[in-house]
């Protein structure tokens, strides 16, 4: 009897085991996340891979066909929506389809509707514990759709209308980290707090609002804000 319990439970533990990449630019998180979810006798998931920025992503995701990878929608290359359409494009109708699970520190429902749009099947922000993580991962590898609660209704808002939201093209100019120091510009952050809520050097924030000012045509921060204002980014 003893033996059949655990040569059952052992099955089960291997059904249910999740290989997972994470993609996050930003190596002391990753490793955080590794560790909080990497226990795979324990959690079930498997890490097989790494990788921070949109090229090493894409490299990563195809040679080893994760069920799951957790995605940071903002990463150097082009971001999270880029992974998700050259994986796409690479992989194919592959048999067992490669799940994206949204890992992020934004909210904004641009960056929520961005990835879902693009493919992924959910979105949370890494306020997360580990282990709703773990749940979340293993939700994702069954195909089913997590948000997390304030992120849902960005999601139903923006799928409620049949209409197709407007294309702005200004705003598709910007890549997802400059629409990011964008939006704190907007909300008068200064570029050392900048700097420090995205983890980047001021001299990368200063980049970035250059980048900003060049591709919309403006001259400082107070006509940036003005232009966030009027989209309703702030």
């Amino acid at each position: 009897m003893n033996d059949t319990t655990e040569a059952t439970d052992v099955s089960e533990g291997q059904a249910r085991r999740v290989r997972v990449v994470l993609v996050d630019d930003h190596r002391m998180f990753r490793a955080g996340v590794q560790a909080e979810i990497g226990e795979t006798e324990t959690t079930g998931v498997e890490v097989v891979g790494e990788a921070g920025d949109v090229d090493q992503a894409v490299t990563v995701i195809t040679a080893t066909r994760p069920d799951v990878v957790l995605l940071d929608v903002h990463l150097p290359g082009g971001g999270g929506v880029e992974v998700l359409r050259r994986s796409q494009s690479m992989m194919g109708d592959a048999e067992q389809p490669v799940r994206f699970l949204a890992l992020s520190v934004s909210d904004a429902a641009e960056d929520v509707i961005g990835v879902i749009r693009g493919g992924a099947r959910g979105y949370v922000t890494k306020t997360i514990t580990g282990i709703d993580l773990v749940g979340a991962i293993f939700q994702v590898s069954e195909g089913d759709a997590v948000f997390s609660p304030r992120l849902a209704g960005f999601v139903l808002d923006a799928f409620a209308s049949t209409d197709a939201p407007p294309v702005d093209e200004d705003m598709d100019r910007l890549t997802q980290r400059e629409r990011e120091v964008l939006r704190l510009i907007a909300r008068g952050y200064a570029y050392k707090e900048i700097a420090k809520q995205l983890f980047i050097s001021v001299k990368t924030v200063e980049s970035h609002v250059s980048a900003v000012l060049r591709k919309l045509q403006l001259s400082n921060r107070h006509e940036l804000t003005r232009w966030a204002t009027a989209r309703r980014l702030v």
